[in-house]
């Protein structure tokens, strides 16, 4: 679209105006017609809009503050979900939830980024950049995940890993590094899946999979676009001229070969309908372990190696 605003509230406000008479019509059975009416049109305002928007805009989709995150999908695809606590080592970091979960009656493990939404759980879950804690909790339930046979489910959405002074006395680096190693080597199926925001090393601690799948408006990078701005033109204001640069989005990623493929959205974006766009990761997630049932151990480990050692390009 020529001319479109740069910034995803200023491209979502018509919509948001017509959804907002479509509501104020909810509750007139006289007026079925004109909601109708109304409907259609913004369904086709959505498909016009969400059809040409920038990796700047999209990147500002992937945080958008209604878009669900790892809890909202867990209490959605899963028939049961038993959260286990801590790292057994120093305490529990609450910007990662894990535990064992039921999909469709098969148990798996679950293990999720968490942000929060109002201001104290944002506080609670810091804003879901783990610290070196929640790594090594999600990394002992890998382990537990393994020992009981069990299929592995990730879900991707933070920023990157906290940055303080304490996470770096307790092992940041190292506790990443474990991740990346460890989960190499895991015997049973891994899926990871970036539901919003995939931060650096942050997010690559969950996403040595088998296989990644990407939400179709959720981004995967290796720094922020307000970072990468900040380093390469010393102005965060160039964030959207970096997003475009890094190709931080599902389709670009995909087209790289680096994530195995891409979930749709709602019409609109995921944060529009909670519950459309947890079926449809269900389906996603259910189709990738089923993939991956026919490999031993040995297979999963081999599969998971090839994966990551034919990215990237190498020129003379």
């Amino acid at each position: 679209m020529s001319g479109q605003p740069t910034d995803l509230a200023e491209l979502e406000r018509p919509i948001l105006e017509l959804e907002a008479q479509i509501r104020a019509l909810e509750m007139d059975p006289a007026k079925t017609k004109e909601k109708d009416k109304l409907r259609k049109k913004a369904d086709k305002l959505k498909a016009e809009v969400f059809s040409s928007i920038t990796d700047w805009q999209r990147t500002q989709l992937a945080r958008h503050p209604r878009r669900p995150y790892s809890l909202d999908y867990i209490e959605r695809i899963c028939d049961s979900f038993e959260e286990i606590h801590g790292d057994r080592n120093f305490g529990d970091d609450s910007a990662i939830v894990a535990g064992l979960a039921w999909i469709d009656g098969t148990p798996l493990m679950v293990i999720g980024l968490q942000k929060g939404r109002d201001t104290k759980q944002k506080i609670l879950r810091n804003f879901g950049m783990p610290k070196p804690e929640g790594y090594r909790k999600a990394l002992r339930m890998m382990k537990l995940a393994e020992k009981f046979h069990r299929p592995i489910l990730c879900l991707i959405d933070t920023p990157g890993a906290y940055p303080g002074l304490d996470a770096e006395e307790r092992g940041q680096a190292e506790a990443i590094a474990r991740n990346l190693l460890e989960m190499a080597k895991l015997k049973v199926p891994v899926v990871s899946v970036v539901i919003g925001e995939g931060g650096s090393g942050g997010a690559l601690a969950l996403g040595v999979a088998n296989r990644v799948l990407m939400m179709e408006f959720a981004i995967y990078s290796v720094i922020t676009p307000e970072g990468c701005a900040s380093i390469l033109w010393k102005d965060a204001s160039q964030a959207p001229a970096a997003a475009a640069a890094l190709k931080l989005t599902a389709p670009h990623l995909l087209e790289a070969g680096l994530i195995d493929g891409v979930i749709p959205e709602p019409l609109g974006g995921a944060h529009g309908n909670w519950d459309q766009a947890a079926v449809l990761v269900k389906e996603a997630v259910k189709a990738a372990f089923a993939e991956l049932e026919g490999l031993d151990a040995q297979g999963l480990r081999d599969d998971r190696y090839e994966k990551f050692a034919k990215m990237g390009a190498f020129t003379s």
